[in-house]
């Protein structure tokens, strides 16, 4: 038997994304070999304009109920949320399959020593330390460029997806690479789903792709739960 999956969902298209690439990693022979997957998709628990307390506190609610619903373990389909990772652990006393985790331990595996991330303020500081804690450097992008990439995931989550969007995108990360990132991060849910390997020089790196291997690795008992808070 496999462990049943709670989903904290942000955005719809970042948590659909999410759901995509756990269907196809997941390794079965029929239908009901599939993982069973409890989602709470609500958009406005992770509101950049708002309370990050209120945001944390709504994101305990949700995987309290979670819980209650069935699920053994949790995920949470947003990088800066991650910043309320303890609290959500302890209100729910579920394991939190962590994202910031499974993307930094995979920039590691390619060797690099400089890792260039795109994301909010918040996914920032996480990323900075899960990455000083691997001996690795963060390479991000000046105060002016960082406001402009806020700015165009703002548009990104509006609907704005098409060719030129993604070249814009792209453009930040090209920014990174030019000041030394051996590799990039897309610690931004939305901007990891217009983004191609294929823009970039370097390894390119989706948390949510890290975060739905790690997902079905656990849930199948491949590899262990995270340990829960002491």
């Amino acid at each position: 038997m496999s462990l049943a999956l709670g989903v904290l969902g942000a955005g719809p298209a970042a948590t659909l994304d999410f759901l995509a690439k756990l269907q196809v990693m997941t390794p079965v022979k029929a239908d009901q070999d599939h993982l069973h997957v409890l989602v709470d998709l609500n958009p406005g628990m992770n509101d950049q304009g708002g309370s990050a307390g209120a945001a944390a506190t709504n994101m305990a609610e949700m995987a309290g109920a979670l819980r209650g619903a069935g699920a053994e373990v949790l995920a949470v389909i947003s990088n800066s949320a991650h910043g309320a990772g303890d609290l959500i652990q302890r209100a729910s006393a579920l394991p939190l399959i962590d994202m910031i985790s499974a993307a930094a331990a995979a920039a590691r595996e390619t060797g690099a020593r400089r890792v260039g991330v795109l994301g909010s303020r918040g996914s920032l500081r996480l990323y900075r330390e899960y990455l000083a804690a691997q001996a690795m450097g963060m390479v991000n992008l000046p105060p002016e460029r960082q406001e402009a990439f806020v700015a165009a995931l703002a548009r990104l989550r509006a609907g704005e997806v098409g060719p030129a969007m993604r070249q814009h995108i792209a453009d930040f990360g090209s920014e990174l690479m030019g000041q030394g990132a051996e590799v990039v991060i897309v610690g931004a849910v939305e901007a990891a789903i217009v983004l191609d390997p294929d823009d970039f020089r370097v390894d390119l790196i989706d948390p949510t792709e890290m975060l739905a291997r790690r997902c079905v690795s656990v849930c199948f008992g491949f590899d262990p739960a995270p340990l829960l808070p002491g």
